[in-house]
């Protein structure tokens, strides 16, 4: 290092995002390094290179020689050396053509930043090995790693299928750094011996392993490191290197973590093959293998499907431009059949049965089901399969209708909830814990409890908010053990893939409850708050306790439907069903029938494909993805924030407009506040009741003059870039596996350009335009209207409900819409509906009503109308309302018909309000 050059003082736990910050910090060195060619100051690349060289230590390319070479270059003081190899290094990383070379055993071998990936991602690559990295962890001397390095690439063979490269580490904490760091390493191999500390500054990361209980050097045993490792990347294969009692730690069942435990380094070659062998599980594909091989074969089709094998397609002049757009793959991989080589998703027995099983492993589920409806028809399967007449479900009102109408097909009644309100932005954010708790203490103090058998809410929510989920689930579990959870986790099923979020999924979270189980201490401090509480506690006390469940008595019973399509590369439709029920052999017959029931008989087979080819990316290159994701959308909001001209008339809500201080216990206030690191990010995915997920981005349009629709429009009309929801004043942007900083530039730039005609037109147009765009934006940002808040049944549909409970007959309800004499409309703006909201007779919704936006029923059938929903919706003004047309009007049961549905139970109120 350069005399002049101050070290760099970066921590290697520093850290909330990899790739992108990796690939930006290799760029930062090529200007350095231009700029010191140029006659500039070297000590500035001195200062990048000293930096980008501490985690480059855990990264298999380029390695320790040519990171050597770089230092080598600089320490002789060759700039114009030190600049063309960055360059390279950088262009080799950049475009990932150093995959196809050999490592770094040659100057020729890290590629000559060729985009060979680049430019023939459409074209079949029939010499391409897939790449990955291999963690090597060892208490051998750092002295010998470059001859173990070479040791391990002369084990490659030209009949792998994949190419690997080794990191080598000697530390606990360099191992954990390099898992959350490096998304290429696939796996893990451990060797007694290694050392506690890693070589640098890691201060944080201390906290975080004093936490853990590492303190000393004899904490860092091999076992105890993969049982760390698996905690954080679930998807990787360990192998466990022992040289001593072998025997005795493959029978230990903590060691269950290891794919495969290896005595000394006695068979090297078996621990590649074994290597390759457990990527190769995860890469392997059944039904899209099979599907392959079944598009190849000469199939003679005497079924109803024409479009098989292509044939009246391709020989028409009318359509063949469909075959030609679509390609014949297409064509040749579709069949109605189930046999001769396919699987039936119906009853899979085959290759579909071993996608699923493969899909469970991946999801950490013991069943999943591939659903080609939807997560609309996922839910559904869940709420008829779970829930039968009579049963009464607490149930986010907000919730996708999905669920109100599987409440309909199942008889079920449902209890609603109500998530705490955003006014500002004409949005709801989630359930909070008190109130759920609070509809369940009712339900048991009208003797009623036994009947609540679901607990169903939207994890995350549209707008980005997630559960405690484990919290909740305890919690619930702890009035009733044998509680049911539907988690709605369409948005969320990328967050598996993240060790910052997976334990705020549904399943991540049933995990964590489950080894909770089995620890003696689980017991323990279940009888120790019993102790406190005493033996009839109150409702307030309970409201305000964190309460344990007994874990004897925990029945843990958890299902969790994903949109594979909305976070991962499966086609739109692509839907899983996950469970993870001690209870599943009670209710595998009405799954079977549920299935039956939505499952359409002629499944699309690419749909099918699809999802099985979505759980092989994810669980080998996830990770990576997804941290990307996240590293996406803080850019994006580090841009508009950091934008003079963008922020003043657009900006991004932070975590602590998302969620009230009330529910933020760790003090977390947003993603870009100074410090925040992903210590403190984790300690608020522990302790906080609700989170915002930082792929959601809720940016504010009022502020600029334009309403969410109309901003929506104009962003898809004129500058072709898609956004889904919107709000009042708000659209949500939302990164994905599938972004690129490319489209935070594209983002970035049409924002600034509307943010300056906004400022231009308001500069040139004078006193009168300022004063019309000030009342506009007042409109949008104060003149909002109230969220309305579910009412309650009316009295003809809930002679079976209770009195301190407001769940209702909603089927009845729905059916009631059937009898058109019994029904009546009124148009919305008429004055007889303001009439009977003070006058009577009561006003009774005979559908749903959910306007687009917020997106939420603010009407259920059954439900009595109150002068806040009416105040609502002529506030809102949208043009996209389901379940009301304008030129009718309201649709309502009329009073008459109501009398002879049903009759109040008696003492039972009639006008008992969700829990809120």
């Amino acid at each position: 290092m350069h005399k002049d050059a101050k070290p760099a003082q970066t921590h290697i736990d520093q850290f909330f995002s990899g790739p992108g910050a990796r690939a930006d910090h290799w760029r930062d060195l090529v200007e350095a390094a231009k700029a010191w060619a140029r006659g500039g100051n070297r000590a500035t690349y001195d200062a990048a290179l000293a930096e980008l060289s501490v985690t480059e230590e855990f990264h298999g390319y380029p390695g320790m020689r040519l990171m050597g070479a770089l230092r080598e270059a600089a320490s002789t003081g060759d700039a114009a050396a030190s600049l063309a190899l960055s360059t390279r290094l950088t262009q080799a990383l950049q475009t990932k053509s150093f995959r196809q070379h050999g490592g770094d055993s040659g100057d020729a071998d890290e590629g000559n930043g060729d985009a060979t990936e680049l430019v023939s991602t459409f074209t079949p690559q029939s010499g391409r090995r897939p790449y990955f990295e291999t963690l090597i962890v060892t208490g051998v001397s750092s002295n010998n790693w470059p001859a173990l390095t070479s040791e391990w690439r002369k084990l490659r063979r030209p009949v792998d299928q994949f190419v690997y490269e080794p990191v080598i580490v000697g530390s606990l904490e360099d191992a954990f750094c390099a898992t959350l760091l490096n998304p290429d390493i696939a796996a893990v191999v451990i060797n007694e011996g290694f050392a506690l500390r890693s070589r640098h500054d890691a201060p944080v990361l201390r906290t975080m392993t004093s936490s853990a209980g590492l303190h000393d050097e004899a904490d860092a045993s091999a076992l105890r490191l993969a049982h760390i490792i698996k905690r954080v990347r679930p998807e990787l294969d360990i192998y466990l290197m022992s040289n001593r009692d072998v025997e005795e730690m493959a029978g230990n069942p903590e060691a269950n973590v290891a794919r495969r435990i290896f005595y000394s380094i006695e068979e090297l070659l078996e621990l590649h093959l074994s290597i390759l062998e457990g990527v190769q599980d995860r890469f392997e594909t059944p039904f899209f293998d099979n599907l392959k091989k079944y598009a190849q074969r000469p199939i003679g089709t005497f079924h109803a499907l024409p479009i098989a094998r292509g044939k009246s397609v391709f020989k028409s002049d009318w359509i063949r431009d469909m075959g030609e757009f679509y390609g014949l793959n297409l064509f040749l991989a579709e069949s109605s059949a189930t046999t001769g080589g396919l699987d039936s998703l119906l009853e899979p027995t085959g290759t579909i049965k071993r996608a699923q099983d493969k899909a469970a492993r991946a999801l950490g589920a013991d069943r999943v089901f591939f659903v080609t409806n939807g997560t609309s028809t996922s839910n559904k399967m869940a709420v008829q399969a779970l829930l039968a007449p009579g049963d009464i479900a607490i149930v986010d009102r907000n919730c996708h209708k999905s669920h109100h109408y599987g409440m309909v097909l199942a008889g079920a009644q449902p209890l609603y909830v109500e998530a705490f309100p955003m006014t500002e932005y004409s949005m709801y954010g989630a359930v909070p814990l008190k109130t759920i708790k609070q509809a369940l203490l009712g339900a048991k103090a009208d003797g009623r409890l036994d009947r609540v058998k679901l607990l169903d809410l939207t994890n995350c929510t549209f707008d980005g908010h997630i559960y405690n989920t484990r919290r909740v689930m305890e919690e619930c579990l702890a009035i009733k053990p044998d509680l049911i959870f539907l988690w709605d986790e369409a948005w969320f099923g990328f967050a598996r893939f993240s060790p910052f979020l997976r334990r705020r999924t549904g399943l991540g979270a049933a995990n964590e409850i489950e080894a909770w189980m089995h620890d003696p201490k689980s017991v323990a401090a279940y009888e120790k708050q019993q102790a406190e509480l005493g033996k009839n506690p109150s409702e307030e006390v309970l409201l305000k306790t964190r309460l344990i469940p007994d874990p004897r008595q925990i029945r843990l019973r958890v299902y969790q439907t994903n949109s594979t399509h909305k976070s991962m590369s499966a086609i739109r439709q692509g839907s899983m069903l996950s469970v993870k029920d001690v209870e599943f052999h009670t209710v595998e017959q009405q799954f079977k029938e549920a299935v039956f029931t939505h499952a359409s008989t002629s499944p699309n087979q690419q749909l099918i494909a699809s999802l099985d080819v979505s759980r092989r990316q994810m669980e080998l290159e996830g990770y990576g993805l997804v941290a990307n994701a996240i590293e996406i959308a803080i850019a994006i909001r580090k841009a508009v924030t950091n934008n003079p001209l963008i922020s003043k008339y657009f900006r991004i809500v932070g975590a602590d407009g998302m969620v009230p201080a009330q529910y933020r216990e760790s003090g977390f206030t947003d993603y870009l506040a100074p410090g925040v690191n992903w210590a403190n990010t984790l300690k608020s995915l522990d302790d906080d009741e609700f989170c915002l997920d930082p792929t959601r981005m809720t940016l504010v349009c009022g502020t600029a003059g334009f309403d969410g629709t109309q901003f929506k429009g104009m962003l898809a009309n004129e500058y072709s870039i898609q956004v889904n929801k919107t709000s009042r004043n708000s659209v949500l942007l939302q990164s994905n596996i599938n972004n690129t900083r490319s489209d935070v530039a594209q983002l970035i730039r049409v924002l600034a350009e509307i943010a300056g005609e906004v400022d231009r037109g308001l500069k040139q147009g004078g006193a009168n335009a300022k004063k019309t765009f000030e009342a506009r934006v007042k409109s949008l940002m104060k003149d909002v209207p109230d969220l309305p808040n579910f009412s309650h049944f009316h009295p003809s549909f809930r002679g079976d409900a209770g009195a301190k409970t407001n769940e209702g007959d909603i089927r009845s309800g729905f059916y009631a819409a059937y009898d058109a004499a019994g029904c009546e409309y009124i148009p919305l703006g008429d004055a007889e509906i303001d009439r009977r909201l003070k006058a009577g007779p009561e006003l009774v919704s005979a559908s749903f009503v959910i306007p687009y936006p917020p997106g939420f029923p603010i009407m259920v059938p059954g439900q009595v109308i109150t002068q806040e929903t009416i105040d609502f919706m002529r506030k809102l003004d949208v043009k996209e309302i389901h379940g009301y047309d304008a030129k009718e009007g309201l649709k309502l049961v009329r009073s008459e018909a109501l009398a002879k549905i049903g009759r109040p139970k008696p003492g039972t109120s009639a006008k008992l309000k969700a829990a809120s």
